[in-house]
């Protein structure tokens, strides 16, 4: 019986170790469950476009947005374990999302492969030029002066979380105004139909360069490098942390040896000038972790978004 264990087991390596020597010999199809041009759909162009380059195979992106992430991942996660489908994996979608809702269509933990973390990153409080505030102090005093009918767009766990901990350590209500993807909640706030939202900085900061929008706050404990005229919110607001995070995962069961091929291709790739110039112009800092360091850092994500949820007042759906 030992022997034939082992037997199976050598076997099994074998085959591992050939499909990682074949792989990828087509191009490789990247889930993301968000819409073209957002935050994590920019961060997995720039990356696998270096990645592409490492492996010999084009990667195609397939926006898939819907339920806050959800409807991308469970197809994702109903992929074929080898490699040619991936997803687009992010603090909404592997660390949030099981504490928003009730029931899931897939468990991060069990249904993926992490293959690696990418970045970090915030968000940035924003509202028109026209808005009656000049900085968040002065957003706080309007906001108590109109309990309730100031507007707050959100897209994501990390826009949700930041609005509920404004309303919880500012003391204000806020209509919550739910959107597929953060492109057309800017587009809104442009347009002024909504008067407030946590924008992306890859999709807010030139808004703001080009003084389309104001902003008046960044959710991480510390300002951005990238635009440190923005304070922190917890200057103002103490405890008010919102730091959000990007990488890539496998459907579980994707074989070691192909992950870890991943990951060098994503290592190399965001080690690159280019690729590293690319997404700090929009203020994500690349701080990479490999397979095993992705997986206990989402582990962890998943207890400290819990903690947030509850402490901001979410009730799951």
């Amino acid at each position: 019986m030992i022997a034939r264990a082992l037997v199976a087991v050598t076997l099994a390596c074998a085959a591992a170790a050939a499909a990682a020597q074949a792989y990828p010999s087509r191009p490789i199809r990247v889930i993301v469950p968000f819409q073209a041009g957002s935050a994590p759909d920019q961060i997995i162009r720039i990356t696998t476009q270096h990645m592409a380059q490492a492996l010999g195979q084009p990667f195609v992106i397939d926006n898939k947005p819907g339920a806050n992430g959800n409807i991308g991942v469970a197809e994702a996660a109903r992929a074929a374990p080898d490699g040619y489908t991936l997803t687009s994996a992010n603090n909404t979608t592997f660390a949030a999302n099981p504490s928003l809702y009730r029931k899931l269509p897939f468990e991060p933990m069990k249904d993926f492969s992490p293959i690696g973390r990418f970045i970090t990153t915030g968000l940035i409080l924003s509202v028109r030029p026209e808005f009656p505030a000049k900085n968040l102090q002065e957003f706080i005093a309007h906001a108590k002066s109109r309990q309730g009918k100031l507007t707050a767009a959100q897209a994501s766990a990390g826009m949700r979380v930041s609005i509920a901990m404004l309303r919880s350590l500012a003391g204000i209500e806020l209509v919550e105004v739910p959107y597929k993807g953060q492109p057309q909640a800017l587009n809104d706030l442009l347009g002024g139909q909504i008067d407030m939202t946590f924008a992306d900085y890859a999709v807010g900061l030139s808004q703001i360069r080009g003084g389309k929008i104001r902003g008046l706050g960044v959710t991480t404990p510390k300002r951005s490098q990238a635009a440190p005229e923005i304070p922190a919110i917890g200057e103002v607001l103490p405890g008010f942390d919102v730091t959000v995070w990007a990488g890539m995962a496998a459907p579980a069961g994707t074989p070691r040896p192909i992950v870890d091929q991943l990951w060098k291709a994503a290592e190399r790739a965001l080690a690159s000038n280019e690729a590293r110039s690319a997404l700090g112009g929009m203020s994500f800092n690349v701080e990479p972790l490999n397979p095993d360091e992705f997986a206990a850092y989402i582990r962890t994500e998943t207890t400290r978004w819990a903690k947030m949820v509850k402490e901001a007042g979410i009730e799951p759906e």
